[in-house]
């Protein structure tokens, strides 16, 4: 599955029907990719941050700045999970490749799976 046009979102969700955010944000400018998560004091439960790339890449991510744990979720070209970390409080570091990246509240991936693949609702 390939992914679509950013700031059209509405869920994020397993293809299983799991939502995982219903608030979602894409980071799509240069500074909202890189401010990501840094300087808010917490996100609501069902809230994601997505960063699209347009292309596989090798990804990095930390937590500085950002007061509270997240999970990422680094997902391929056909939207399926590649990896979940989830990164502590302004010490926290992951790498990987992808296309896409995921950042959600810590414990909201906890049950993703490597493979498992995620859909993107778009608004109507």
């Amino acid at each position: 599955m390939r992914l679509h046009d950013p700031n059209v979102y509405d869920t994020v969700r397993t293809e299983g029907g799991d939502v995982l955010a219903d608030d979602v944000e894409v980071a799509d400018g240069f500074l909202s990719r890189a401010l990501g998560l840094m300087f808010r004091s917490s996100v609501s439960e069902g809230y994601a941050l997505v960063f699209e790339f347009g292309r596989e890449r090798s990804v990095s991510l930390h937590t500085v700045f950002v007061p509270f744990p997240i999970d990422a979720v680094f997902l391929d070209g056909n939207g399926a999970v590649r990896s979940v970390e989830t990164l502590r409080p302004w010490l926290g570091y992951a790498s990987e490749r992808a296309e896409t990246v995921v950042e959600l509240p810590a414990g909201a991936a906890d049950l993703l799976e490597r493979g498992e693949d995620l859909v993107f609702d778009e608004y109507n």
